[in-house]
């Protein structure tokens, strides 16, 4: 099965096709043009020019559902709904954070997926991993950074925007802390599709419904009520 997967959670851009569990093809960029304009560029370059296949032939399409960037995560489920709907083929949504826990999928630890949510908070969630597999994961919230750190419970990796925003208060305030390199730190498109694998029955979990999932409210709703 053919996925094409892209995450336009934050300022980067993360593109990805896996076959079954191959991965084809991958990309990251990260420039000062925005999502909208260059996001059909790279989807068009990498299914025709690098994976060498017609974009009829993608069989389901995944997308990062959130948190993170209002109008960067509206821009990504926009495209993501209309390929799919144009090509009559499944859309599905992923939580950002599993984009970034899931690169750590093979850690001892526990791992601390975190994403800077400004104003002094973070969203946040925390994962068990045995040898790849998901044990536990706990819900994800929007918290301020010691909050955050609290909720690893122990030795942890903390990873993401936010472990890069808070470095310094993780490294002095968390128990026995790795802190992630900054290349590992965005949404990744192809642990979108790691995690989408990870349940038994994804095409039929209606937790997959590609939607978004901010977790807070925007700026606009809480001045405006």
């Amino acid at each position: 099965m053919k996925l094409l997967s892209l995450s336009t959670a934050e300022q980067g851009c993360s593109l990805a096709i896996a076959d079954g569990n191959d991965l084809v093809c991958e990309e990251f960029w990260k420039d000062r043009l925005t999502h909208s304009k260059r996001l059909l560029k790279m989807i068009e370059h990498m299914v025709e020019k690098r994976a060498g296949i017609e974009l009829s032939g993608i069989d389901g399409f995944v997308a990062a559902r959130g948190p993170g960037s209002f109008t960067g995560l509206r821009i990504g489920i926009s495209v993501v709904k209309g390929l799919a709907y144009a090509l009559e083929k499944p859309a599905f949504g992923v939580s950002s954070l599993d984009g970034i826990a899931f690169s750590f999928a093979y850690s001892s630890t526990r791992v601390c997926a975190m994403m800077d949510a400004r104003r002094d908070e973070v969203y946040c969630a925390v994962y068990h991993f045995d040898q790849g597999k998901l044990l536990k994961k706990s819900m994800e919230r929007v918290v301020g950074i010691k909050d955050a750190i609290g909720m690893a419970k122990g030795p942890a990796v903390f990873a993401g925007s936010g472990s890069r925003a808070y470095k310094e208060i993780i490294e002095k305030t968390a128990c026995d802390p790795v802190i992630a390199h900054d290349f590992m730190d965005p949404v990744c498109a192809a642990s979108l599709i790691r995690s989408l694998y990870s349940q038994e029955d994804f095409f039929y979990d209606p937790g997959n419904i590609l939607s978004p999932s901010y977790i807070r409210k925007s700026d606009a709703q809480l001045k405006f009520g």
